[in-house]
Formats: structure tokens, sequence, C-alpha cells
């Protein structure tokens, strides 16, 4: 299979986010809106995204009445409606401010009363829309991120990355506990900021790697120096279950969006002058 994995360097975050959202946009106005095919679009609930997604709602051509909208995880330790689920960032900082019809948007938690039968009720949701979609030669977008460890989605390293289930159950690694510490600490309400490592939630459910490897292309933002060594091992290393990040360069078609912080350790390119 011809691989086609592409890296932009931005100069900043917020050029990150227009030039993300400018390719994603383009995709999702040819489809849903001079097309006129359905789409799904799974959605990464994180900082990093802030700017991609500031940026993709101002898009005023994207037919959002033709977007399946999904996330890739949520935490099972918080209840529906804590400022710091991944629901409630989604809602904030993207579907409250589109043109989506509520019944287009298929949050997690809404699936069930326990993580068993929301895994069951959430993957049957996706399957019948993306057999829908694929029908009727539509196209399934993935926007994601890199977490501090090379997580993608919440799948950690050495976990299951080989699953072929659509939903899984994780148990958060002390890593992405810290971060999510970290993204909380200084968040605008005070009711989102957690007092103590011990508050960060420790399990969620997360889409599998081989659910966001069935996209047809996936879009992934992540600036930040904090991110530096995590992108390094995605591009530069193995392919390995320590860095589940990794796993995008076995993906057909990706778009690698990073700022000149996130890219800082990468090898640079030999570049001749005459």
């Amino acid at each position: 299979m011809e691989r086609d994995f592409k890296i932009f360097v931005l100069k900043d975050n917020e050029e990150l986010g227009k030039k993300s959202a400018e390719d994603a946009g383009k995709i999702l106005e040819d489809y849903t809106n001079k097309l006129n095919k359905k789409c799904i679009a799974t959605f990464a609930a994180a900082p990093s995204q802030d700017t991609f997604l500031k940026n993709l709602s101002k898009n005023k051509n994207i037919k959002w009445e033709n977007v399946y909208a999904f996330h890739l995880d949520e935490y099972i330790d918080l209840p529906k409606g804590h400022p710091n689920t991944l629901q409630e960032y989604l809602k904030s900082n993207i579907f409250s401010k589109v043109d989506i019809p509520e019944e287009n948007v298929f949050f997690i938690k809404d699936a069930g009363k326990n993580p068993e039968e929301i895994i069951k009720n959430y993957t049957e949701l996706f399957r019948e829309k993306y057999k829908e979609v694929k029908k009727n030669t539509g196209i399934y977008l993935a926007f994601i991120g890199i977490g501090v460890n090379g997580h993608i989605a919440f799948n950690e390293p050495d976990t299951d990355l080989w699953s072929e289930q659509f939903l899984i159950k994780i148990q958060i690694d002390e890593v992405s506990v810290r971060q999510q510490y970290d993204d909380y600490k200084n968040h605008p309400d005070p009711e989102a900021r957690y007092k103590s490592l011990d508050e960060v939630p420790r399990n969620a459910l997360t889409m599998s790697v081989s659910s966001i490897l069935l996209s047809d292309i996936i879009f992934c933002m992540v600036p930040g120096k904090q991110k530096a060594d995590a992108v390094k091992m995605t591009v530069e290393g193995e392919i390995c279950e320590k860095v589940p990040a990794s796993f995008l360069r076995s993906h057909s078609k990706v778009n690698l969006y990073l700022d000149k912080n996130s890219a800082s350790k990468l090898i640079k390119k030999p570049e001749c002058k005459i």
C-alpha cells in the first residue's frame, strides 16, 4: 500500500491551527457541500486541539448536517456534565459553534449506563453510520493529537494496541495522568482544576488504534515543546507498542501538523547552499 505521510511545521500554534483547519475544512467542504455526501468525523478533546477547532468552527462552507460526529475517548470516572469530561470540551470548542444537528453528535457516555453497555452500543452506532457513509461514497476523517507519552486517543503505551474492537476500556498511565493535571491546572473554570494528582481520573473508554486507522484520512495536530520527544519517536523511531502514535506510519494518508517547538527534536534535512 502506498503511504502518504505529510509533515507540516508551522511557526507557532496559531498558524498550526489555521493550516490544519484549512486543510481539513477543504475536505469537509468538498464532501458535505459540493458533493452533498455524508461524512464521519472523530474528534480529540484536549488543549492541543484548541486552535484547530477554533479555526474549523469559522468555516461557513461546511454543510454540518452531513457530518456524523463521534469523539475519541471519555473518562469513566467523571460524571456527565463535569467540566473536565471530554464531552463538555467538545461541546464548548466545536459543537456549540457550528450548525451541526444535535442528533448527528454521538457522545460515548450517552450510549449506555456502564462500560460494557457503552462499548456494545457505541460500536453498533458507529458501525451503522460507517456503513451508511461508505455505501454512499462518503469519507471518514479522524482529527487527533498525540500525548506526551506517545498515546493516541487514550491508547496508552503497552496496552492492547492490536485490539480489533472499536471501543476499549483502558487504565490511564501515570505520564498521561500528569499531562491531564498540567492541562487543567490553569483552566479558567476553577471547578475544572484538579487539586492534586489523586483527583485525576485513571479509567477511560477509548477508540482503539485499529478504529482510528480505519479512517480514510488522519489529521494529527501536535503543538508544544512538551510533545517534542513523542513527535520524534512517532516520526523517527521504531513502530512499536511503546509508542502508540508510531502506528500512524502504517496508515495510507496522514497529515501531521507541528509547530517549531514540537518539531524541535526531529532530525533536520541536510540543505545545500550554492
